[in-house]
Protein backbone atom coordinates (compact mmCIF):
# COMPACT_ATOMS: atom_id res chain seq x y z
CA UNK A 1 0.00 0.00 0.00
CA UNK A 2 1.35 3.17 -0.55
CA UNK A 3 1.81 6.03 1.95
CA UNK A 4 0.59 8.77 -0.09
CA UNK A 5 -2.88 7.42 -0.90
CA UNK A 6 -5.70 9.32 -0.35
CA UNK A 7 -7.56 9.57 2.72
CA UNK A 8 -11.93 8.39 2.16
CA UNK A 9 -14.04 11.74 2.21
CA UNK A 10 -15.64 11.93 5.87
CA UNK A 11 -19.42 11.31 5.60
CA UNK A 12 -21.50 14.63 5.74
CA UNK A 13 -22.29 15.71 9.36
CA UNK A 14 -26.48 15.70 10.70
CA UNK A 15 -28.12 18.50 10.04
CA UNK A 16 -31.36 17.73 12.04
CA UNK A 17 -33.20 15.13 13.76
CA UNK A 18 -36.79 14.57 14.38
CA UNK A 19 -39.88 12.21 15.40
CA UNK A 20 -42.07 10.94 12.71
CA UNK A 21 -44.83 8.73 13.06
CA UNK A 22 -44.54 6.50 9.60
CA UNK A 23 -42.74 6.82 6.45
CA UNK A 24 -45.85 8.88 5.04
CA UNK A 25 -45.24 11.95 7.17
CA UNK A 26 -41.37 11.74 7.10
CA UNK A 27 -40.09 15.17 5.89
CA UNK A 28 -37.92 14.78 2.55
CA UNK A 29 -34.44 14.50 2.61
CA UNK A 30 -34.59 13.24 5.89
CA UNK A 31 -33.65 9.18 7.00
CA UNK A 32 -36.01 7.22 9.10
CA UNK A 33 -34.84 4.46 11.63
CA UNK A 34 -37.66 1.86 11.58
CA UNK A 35 -35.29 -1.27 12.16
CA UNK A 36 -32.34 -1.18 15.68
CA UNK A 37 -28.95 -2.87 15.02
CA UNK A 38 -30.68 -5.73 16.72
CA UNK A 39 -33.19 -6.30 13.91
CA UNK A 40 -35.97 -5.37 16.14
CA UNK A 41 -38.86 -2.37 15.07
CA UNK A 42 -37.82 0.77 16.02
CA UNK A 43 -41.48 1.61 16.56
CA UNK A 44 -41.12 3.67 19.97
CA UNK A 45 -45.25 2.63 20.62
CA UNK A 46 -44.93 -1.07 21.10
CA UNK A 47 -48.26 -2.69 21.59
CA UNK A 48 -51.38 -4.97 20.23
CA UNK A 49 -53.00 -3.43 17.29
CA UNK A 50 -51.24 -0.39 17.69
CA UNK A 51 -51.84 1.17 14.50
CA UNK A 52 -49.96 4.75 15.27
CA UNK A 53 -46.59 5.10 16.80
CA UNK A 54 -43.16 7.50 16.34
CA UNK A 55 -39.97 6.66 15.30
CA UNK A 56 -37.15 8.38 14.56
CA UNK A 57 -35.01 10.36 11.62
CA UNK A 58 -32.61 12.53 10.83
CA UNK A 59 -31.49 14.64 7.80
CA UNK A 60 -28.04 14.90 6.22
CA UNK A 61 -29.36 17.70 4.17
CA UNK A 62 -26.90 21.05 5.21
CA UNK A 63 -28.54 23.19 2.38
CA UNK A 64 -30.40 25.31 5.79
CA UNK A 65 -26.48 25.98 6.83
CA UNK A 66 -27.09 24.36 10.51
CA UNK A 67 -25.27 21.27 11.71
CA UNK A 68 -26.42 18.61 15.06
CA UNK A 69 -23.10 19.57 17.69
CA UNK A 70 -24.38 17.51 20.42
CA UNK A 71 -27.43 15.35 21.31
CA UNK A 72 -28.79 14.55 24.25
CA UNK A 73 -31.34 12.76 25.75
CA UNK A 74 -33.13 14.26 29.53
CA UNK A 75 -35.85 13.06 31.61
CA UNK A 76 -39.01 15.58 32.13
CA UNK A 77 -37.89 16.99 35.10
CA UNK A 78 -34.37 18.12 34.42
CA UNK A 79 -34.28 21.50 32.47
CA UNK A 80 -33.00 22.05 28.65
CA UNK A 81 -29.69 22.46 28.62
CA UNK A 82 -28.65 25.81 27.37
CA UNK A 83 -28.16 26.03 24.27
CA UNK A 84 -30.27 23.03 23.30
CA UNK A 85 -33.56 22.53 21.72
CA UNK A 86 -36.47 19.85 21.72
CA UNK A 87 -36.54 17.84 18.17
CA UNK A 88 -39.86 18.84 16.09
CA UNK A 89 -42.33 16.31 15.92
CA UNK A 90 -44.18 15.32 12.34
CA UNK A 91 -46.62 12.84 13.66
CA UNK A 92 -50.07 11.91 12.88
CA UNK A 93 -52.86 13.66 14.97
CA UNK A 94 -53.45 10.01 17.04
CA UNK A 95 -49.74 9.79 17.86
CA UNK A 96 -48.15 11.00 20.78
CA UNK A 97 -44.22 10.89 21.82
CA UNK A 98 -43.45 9.64 25.04
CA UNK A 99 -42.90 12.85 27.47
CA UNK A 100 -40.83 10.91 30.47
CA UNK A 101 -37.52 11.01 27.69
CA UNK A 102 -37.12 13.96 25.48
CA UNK A 103 -34.44 13.86 22.95
CA UNK A 104 -33.10 17.60 22.17
CA UNK A 105 -30.16 18.76 20.37
CA UNK A 106 -27.51 21.68 19.47
CA UNK A 107 -27.33 23.48 16.44
CA UNK A 108 -25.09 25.78 14.95
CA UNK A 109 -23.75 27.55 12.20
CA UNK A 110 -22.28 24.92 9.50
CA UNK A 111 -19.36 27.55 9.29
CA UNK A 112 -18.70 27.78 13.06
CA UNK A 113 -17.39 24.00 13.91
CA UNK A 114 -15.49 21.15 12.24
CA UNK A 115 -17.20 18.48 14.47
CA UNK A 116 -20.12 17.21 14.22
CA UNK A 117 -22.71 14.53 14.60
CA UNK A 118 -22.25 12.28 12.18
CA UNK A 119 -24.55 9.09 12.16
CA UNK A 120 -27.22 7.79 14.80
CA UNK A 121 -28.09 4.48 15.98
CA UNK A 122 -30.81 2.24 17.79
CA UNK A 123 -29.99 -0.86 20.07
CA UNK A 124 -32.62 -2.32 21.85
CA UNK A 125 -30.65 -4.17 24.37
CA UNK A 126 -27.81 -2.66 26.72
CA UNK A 127 -24.96 -5.33 26.70
CA UNK A 128 -24.58 -4.35 22.99
CA UNK A 129 -21.31 -1.64 22.49
CA UNK A 130 -21.10 -0.11 19.60
CA UNK A 131 -17.14 1.22 18.52
CA UNK A 132 -16.72 4.37 17.98
CA UNK A 133 -20.47 5.80 19.18
CA UNK A 134 -21.46 7.57 22.24
CA UNK A 135 -24.05 5.98 24.56
CA UNK A 136 -26.85 8.97 25.03
CA UNK A 137 -29.14 6.85 27.07
CA UNK A 138 -32.09 4.70 27.30
CA UNK A 139 -35.51 6.47 25.59
CA UNK A 140 -38.77 3.74 26.17
CA UNK A 141 -36.83 0.29 26.31
CA UNK A 142 -33.96 1.68 23.45
CA UNK A 143 -30.80 3.27 23.53
CA UNK A 144 -29.85 6.15 21.32
CA UNK A 145 -25.91 6.24 20.43
CA UNK A 146 -24.43 9.04 18.24
CA UNK A 147 -21.42 9.41 16.57
CA UNK A 148 -18.96 12.32 16.28
CA UNK A 149 -16.05 13.37 14.42
CA UNK A 150 -14.24 15.99 11.78
CA UNK A 151 -15.94 16.91 8.29
CA UNK A 152 -15.24 18.69 6.08
CA UNK A 153 -17.82 21.58 4.39
CA UNK A 154 -18.98 21.19 0.79
CA UNK A 155 -17.79 23.21 -1.26
CA UNK A 156 -20.29 25.24 -3.55
CA UNK A 157 -21.11 23.80 -6.73
CA UNK A 158 -20.70 26.49 -9.65
CA UNK A 159 -24.47 26.25 -11.33
CA UNK A 160 -23.50 25.91 -15.38
CA UNK A 161 -24.30 28.35 -17.67
CA UNK A 162 -25.14 28.22 -21.33
CA UNK A 163 -24.28 30.64 -23.60
CA UNK A 164 -25.20 31.57 -26.38
CA UNK A 165 -23.24 34.34 -28.92
CA UNK A 166 -24.70 35.54 -32.32
CA UNK A 167 -21.84 36.93 -34.31
CA UNK A 168 -24.24 38.44 -36.77
CA UNK A 169 -25.11 40.80 -34.30
CA UNK A 170 -21.13 42.07 -33.16
CA UNK A 171 -20.75 45.42 -34.81
CA UNK A 172 -18.29 48.15 -33.89
CA UNK A 173 -20.57 50.94 -35.01
CA UNK A 174 -22.70 52.75 -32.20
CA UNK A 175 -26.15 51.63 -31.91
CA UNK A 176 -28.66 54.57 -33.22
CA UNK A 177 -30.63 56.03 -30.74
CA UNK A 178 -33.93 54.99 -30.30
CA UNK A 179 -36.91 56.45 -31.75
CA UNK A 180 -39.75 58.58 -29.73
CA UNK A 181 -42.59 56.51 -28.77
CA UNK A 182 -45.95 57.22 -30.84
CA UNK A 183 -49.33 55.74 -30.60
CA UNK A 184 -50.21 53.51 -32.81
CA UNK A 185 -53.32 56.14 -32.99
CA UNK A 186 -52.04 59.17 -33.48
CA UNK A 187 -53.06 61.73 -36.67
CA UNK A 188 -50.91 62.19 -39.13
CA UNK A 189 -48.35 64.86 -39.35
CA UNK A 190 -49.62 67.76 -41.11
CA UNK A 191 -48.31 69.00 -44.96
CA UNK A 192 -44.79 71.10 -44.15
CA UNK A 193 -46.31 73.61 -46.76
CA UNK A 194 -49.54 74.59 -45.13
CA UNK A 195 -47.73 74.73 -41.46
CA UNK A 196 -44.74 76.77 -42.22
CA UNK A 197 -47.52 79.59 -44.15
CA UNK A 198 -49.22 79.38 -41.59
CA UNK A 199 -46.99 79.62 -38.93
CA UNK A 200 -45.14 82.95 -40.70
CA UNK A 201 -48.00 84.68 -39.85
CA UNK A 202 -47.82 84.01 -35.98
CA UNK A 203 -45.97 86.21 -33.38
CA UNK A 204 -42.92 85.30 -32.23
CA UNK A 205 -43.10 84.41 -28.88
CA UNK A 206 -40.78 83.09 -25.24
CA UNK A 207 -41.07 79.44 -25.41
CA UNK A 208 -41.52 79.74 -21.48
CA UNK A 209 -44.38 81.78 -21.71
CA UNK A 210 -46.45 79.12 -24.47
CA UNK A 211 -48.80 77.01 -22.90
CA UNK A 212 -49.17 74.68 -25.85
CA UNK A 213 -46.21 72.63 -28.02
CA UNK A 214 -46.06 74.98 -31.18
CA UNK A 215 -44.46 72.05 -33.14
CA UNK A 216 -47.92 70.46 -33.01
CA UNK A 217 -50.66 72.01 -35.26
CA UNK A 218 -53.79 70.67 -32.82
CA UNK A 219 -52.26 72.80 -30.30
CA UNK A 220 -52.39 76.14 -32.49
CA UNK A 221 -55.89 78.34 -31.33
CA UNK A 222 -57.53 79.88 -34.29
CA UNK A 223 -56.99 83.41 -32.63
CA UNK A 224 -53.43 83.37 -32.41
CA UNK A 225 -51.66 86.09 -34.62
CA UNK A 226 -55.39 88.49 -34.19
CA UNK A 227 -54.78 91.84 -32.07
CA UNK A 228 -56.80 92.76 -29.45
CA UNK A 229 -58.75 95.89 -29.97
CA UNK A 230 -62.21 97.21 -29.08
CA UNK A 231 -64.17 98.09 -31.70
CA UNK A 232 -65.03 101.91 -32.42
CA UNK A 233 -68.73 101.81 -31.17
CA UNK A 234 -67.89 100.69 -28.29
CA UNK A 235 -65.29 103.08 -27.53
CA UNK A 236 -67.26 105.99 -27.81
CA UNK A 237 -70.55 104.38 -25.98
CA UNK A 238 -67.62 104.34 -22.80
CA UNK A 239 -66.51 108.07 -23.30
CA UNK A 240 -70.23 109.13 -23.06
CA UNK A 241 -71.49 107.25 -20.00
CA UNK A 242 -69.04 109.37 -17.78
CA UNK A 243 -67.56 112.28 -18.76
CA UNK A 244 -64.20 113.27 -17.51
CA UNK A 245 -65.34 117.15 -16.11
CA UNK A 246 -68.00 115.30 -14.08
CA UNK A 247 -65.59 113.43 -12.01
CA UNK A 248 -64.73 116.66 -9.67
CA UNK A 249 -68.35 117.00 -8.87
CA UNK A 250 -68.40 113.13 -6.99
CA UNK A 251 -68.78 114.32 -3.30
CA UNK A 252 -67.18 111.61 -0.77
CA UNK A 253 -68.98 111.21 2.57
CA UNK A 254 -67.87 110.23 5.42
CA UNK A 255 -68.65 107.58 7.93
CA UNK A 256 -70.35 110.40 9.84
CA UNK A 257 -72.12 111.98 6.99
CA UNK A 258 -73.30 108.26 5.87
CA UNK A 259 -74.89 107.74 10.02
CA UNK A 260 -76.44 111.05 10.22
CA UNK A 261 -78.35 110.43 6.53
CA UNK A 262 -79.63 106.87 7.32
CA UNK A 263 -80.01 107.53 11.27
CA UNK A 264 -83.22 106.28 12.24
CA UNK A 265 -84.59 105.94 15.99
CA UNK A 266 -87.30 103.58 16.02
CA UNK A 267 -89.64 105.82 17.54
CA UNK A 268 -92.27 104.75 16.33
CA UNK A 269 -92.23 101.33 16.75
CA UNK A 270 -91.32 101.72 20.63
CA UNK A 271 -94.37 103.83 20.95
CA UNK A 272 -96.59 101.46 19.32
CA UNK A 273 -95.18 98.74 21.34
CA UNK A 274 -95.81 101.32 24.79
CA UNK A 275 -99.58 101.38 23.20
CA UNK A 276 -100.16 97.38 23.43
CA UNK A 277 -98.56 97.36 26.71
CA UNK A 278 -100.94 99.48 28.16
CA UNK A 279 -104.15 98.44 26.64
CA UNK A 280 -103.17 94.58 27.72
CA UNK A 281 -102.08 95.83 31.36
CA UNK A 282 -106.15 97.37 31.49
CA UNK A 283 -107.74 94.55 30.05
CA UNK A 284 -106.59 92.21 32.68
CA UNK A 285 -107.12 94.89 35.12
CA UNK A 286 -110.94 94.89 34.30
CA UNK A 287 -111.43 91.41 34.87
Amino acid sequence: MSLYEPKSASPPPVSAVAWTSNSSTCPKDFTLINLTLDGATANFVRGFAMKSGYYLCYSTNAAGGMVVSDIQVISDKEPIPHGYCFIPEYLEPKASVWKKKRVCVRLLPLGSVDMAVLDIKLTAKNKVVLQHYTCLGDIHGYVLWCKKGHFSSPLPQAKPRSFSLDLRKLTLDQPAPPLPLRPSNAPPPPPVGKLSRRRSNLEVKDPAESVYDSSNIYGISAMDGVPFSLHPRFEATAARAVPLNNLSNIRIKSVQDIENEYNYTFAVEESAANQTRSRNSLASHNY
